[in-house]
């Protein structure tokens, strides 16, 4: 069992404030993606929980008992680096038998271990091998193997997919999701990736600037996100965001045409966000919506993604079939599918619901 509880965190380094107060609780057997952009604070964090930094101001407490002030080794908590950091003169047996000796673990207990987690990361075949004879991904499983020997309460993870390749990070990541379903533990793991964020966790906590923007499921975030930072950083491509104004039932941009979008928020100009799966191009110019104008095209075989600029600069990106592709500089009209819009504040950028 672990339960994580993170009251107030605050971190500086210096006169350098970091994290600016953080609120958040972790249940257990929860699998926690941190992610938000380089510099946001996810990765510091981290390094709190693990006790490898103190805390400025704040408390953290596991299973209901502070931790604030214990040692690292002994918060039951195990952390895979962005770097493997394996010792390169040691062998894979030795590399995962290591933290497990500074435990004060006998042999036989060492050994059942190193087996048992061996087993499941299919490193049995490579355990007499020195890192320099492992692939990029057979290192990452070292290194998770390494923690998983420790058998912790917390397993951490900093961004550890970061070094591979796109293969490799899709086999690998496959691999720690079933890894979390067959050891059960609490998990917590950084990453600037939303991809990887999407696909892994059970809850998202999306950072920026050293505050916490929204916490919850991939679902809740990618379809009702809680400001314009969440929803331009959840999906890819990114939510377009266009400055409207209300036109009786529709909504339009200056000289270039309104749109229906279904109902819309009190106040008459905000911010509409649309997804790409919620926009629709039509050829020609002078249809009922927002004319544009084809910037390119990115055909990815099972469908293409057109991008087009609005008569307000903005560059608006759309999802269409590989068969229905457009030219640059071709003429569109932008729909949307009703009710499929999303709507901000103009001032601070906050969910507004129609």
């Amino acid at each position: 069992m672990a339960q994580l509880s993170l009251r107030g965190i605050k971190k500086r380094f210096r006169t350098t404030d970091v994290l600016h107060g953080i609120d958040l609780e972790i249940g257990d057997r929860e699998f926690v993606v941190f992610v938000g952009p380089s510099g946001c604070g996810k990765s510091t964090l981290l390094r709190l929980i693990a006790g490898l930094d103190p805390i400025s101001e704040g408390e953290f407490f596991l299973n209901g008992h502070r931790m604030n002030d214990v040692a690292p080794s002994r918060r039951g908590i195990a952390m895979v680096f962005q770097s493997y950091a394996l010792y390169p003169h040691m062998d894979v047996y030795e590399n995962m038998a290591f933290g497990a000796r500074l435990m004060g673990l006998d042999k036989t207990e060492v050994e059942s271990r190193i087996a048992e987690t061996a087993r499941m990361l299919r490193l049995e075949p490579l355990m007499q091998r020195k890192p320099r004879e492992l692939s990029g991904g057979q290192r990452q499983r070292v290194a998770i193997g390494r923690a998983l020997v420790r058998k912790p309460d917390v397993f951490l993870l900093d961004e550890p997919l970061s070094n591979l390749d796109a293969a490799l990070r899709s086999d690998v990541r496959l691999e720690i999701a079933k890894l979390h379903r067959d050891i059960g533990g609490t998990m917590i793991y950084v990453t600037h990736d939303q991809v990887e964020a999407m696909t892994l966790a059970d809850k998202i906590v999306v950072m920026n600037a050293g505050r916490i923007e929204q916490v919850g499921s991939p679902r809740q975030l990618y379809e009702t996100p809680a400001n314009t930072f969440v929803a331009t950083f959840i999906g890819s491509p990114r939510m377009t965001l266009v400055d409207v104004t209300r036109d009786g039932d529709r909504v339009g941009v200056a000289n270039g045409g309104s749109v229906a979008t279904g109902a819309l928020p009190e106040g008459s100009a905000f911010k509409l966000g649309l997804r790409p799966d919620a926009v629709h191009l039509q050829r020609g110019e002078g249809g009922e919506g927002l004319s544009a104008t084809v910037v390119y095209t990115e055909y990815l075989g099972d469908n293409a993604y057109v991008y087009a600029r609005l008569a307000d600069d903005t560059l608006l990106s759309a999802r269409t079939t590989p068969n229905d592709l457009f030219a640059p500089d071709e003429l569109v009209t932008v729909t949307v599918t009703p009710g499929a819009a999303h709507y901000f504040s103009a001032e601070d950028g906050r969910r507004l619901e129609p």
